[in-house]
């Protein structure tokens, strides 16, 4: 979707009419993932790929149908299909395609969306798929701004927290709903397109601890980088779920590294000749999150050489230790779970208490 929407935000600027097809779910071996769209313009022009061409051929006809028609259709393409090998994917997969129409007045916010993921900013498009809804409707939903609706406001209040989890998390896919939002429903389907790239975990310190750590990480739809100074334990083998594994000094690897209001920062070395100059430069830069584990006495002594190395009172704030949440956690995998609701909790601002023992919503509801 990225590749073709120059193209798109040109035809629409020119209020030129056009179909646009997204996968909005895939089985086996598809070719293509969710979102991967295709668009058929004026006079024919076709910019995209959703299969890598084993039905271009079919969804041009069903985009020529849209547009003449302006109502959105889904489609299922595989070898579930009686005319498979006419259509079907040669890979043996499958692959839903959804079809509709995109005008200024079918789709006001259009423009606005191209313009976000043009200029790198987070954004998430809500379409109805299937069911007792406006089927092609759409919700765009920025962080701090929603525009457009899905036919009831229960539905776009519960897809407007759902889409800003997954843009969180730059997740695409599809969720599924009742008329009105019923979370325990599944009569309307949605799929939520992300813009948004992955957030960063960063996980310093090649130890057991760190590779369940990188597990719930990859869980959650972070892109897992661990990074060690020691070669020998610094492996690919033994941080599978890590996108990376760097082997460096942790704070030289650090100094040389993109960071944003997303990333998350583990420091797990708990060795003063890491910690220190880790943390020094952790410190002042964004970061969603920045946690080192140690036991108390180790915070205290880190916190000394952290002061007298220059840091403040108010950049130490920042440090989240001894990491994670107090949840009686033992073994690596259950301190990875407690790094993992120590996050999550300071991302959406939750207690870190039982639901048991608090009071009113569960999900606090933020203003668009």
């Amino acid at each position: 979707m990225r590749d073709i929407l120059p193209a798109l935000g040109r035809w629409y600027a020119a209020r030129a009419p056009f179909a646009l097809a997204t996968v909005v779910s895939v089985s086996r071996s598809a070719p293509r993932d969710p979102g991967a769209a295709m668009a058929v313009g004026p006079d024919d022009e076709v910019v995209g790929s959703v299969s890598g061409g084993c039905v271009e051929g079919a969804v041009f006809e069903l985009a020529q149908e849209v547009m003449a028609s302006g109502d959105a259709r889904l489609a299922t393409f595989g070898y579930s299909d009686e005319d498979a090998f006419a259509v079907g994917l040669t890979c043996g997969g499958e692959i839903s395609v959804l079809v509709r129409p995109v005008t200024p007045a079918t789709d006001p916010a259009f423009g606005a969306v191209a313009a976000s993921v043009a200029a790198g900013e987070p954004v998430t498009v809500a379409t109805v798929v299937d069911g007792p809804a406006p089927r092609g409707a759409t919700l765009a939903v920025w962080p701090g701004a929603v525009t457009g609706t899905l036919g009831t406001p229960g539905l776009d209040v519960a897809v407007t927290a759902d889409a800003r989890g997954e843009l969180a998390v730059g997740a695409t896919g599809t969720r599924h709903y009742g008329a009105h939002g019923e979370r325990r429903e599944d009569a309307v389907a949605v799929f939520l397109h992300s813009f948004a790239p992955p957030p960063r975990m960063l996980v310093f310190g090649a130890i057991d601890y760190a590779a369940a750590v990188a597990r719930i990480g990859a869980f959650l739809g972070y892109r897992v980088t661990v990074c060690d100074a020691r070669p020998v334990f610094a492996t690919p083998k033994r941080f599978p779920d890590a996108v990376e594994v760097v082997v460096d000094w942790p704070h030289r690897y650090l100094r040389g590294t993109d960071t944003d209001a997303r990333t998350v920062i583990c420091v797990l070395t708990h060795d003063p000749k890491f910690d220190v100059p880790l943390l020094e430069e952790a410190l002042r830069r964004p970061a969603a999150y920045i946690g080192a584990m140690g036991s108390r006495r180790t915070h205290d002594q880190r916190r000394e050489r952290l002061l007298d190395a220059g840091l403040t009172e108010a950049e130490l704030a920042r440090l989240r230790s001894p990491v994670g949440l107090d949840l009686g956690a033992r073994t690596p995998e259950e301190v990875a779970v407690s790094v993992a609701a120590e996050i999550i909790s300071l991302r959406w601002g939750g207690t870190g208490m039982p639901l048991a023992a608090t009071g009113g919503a569960i999900h606090a509801v933020r203003s668009a």
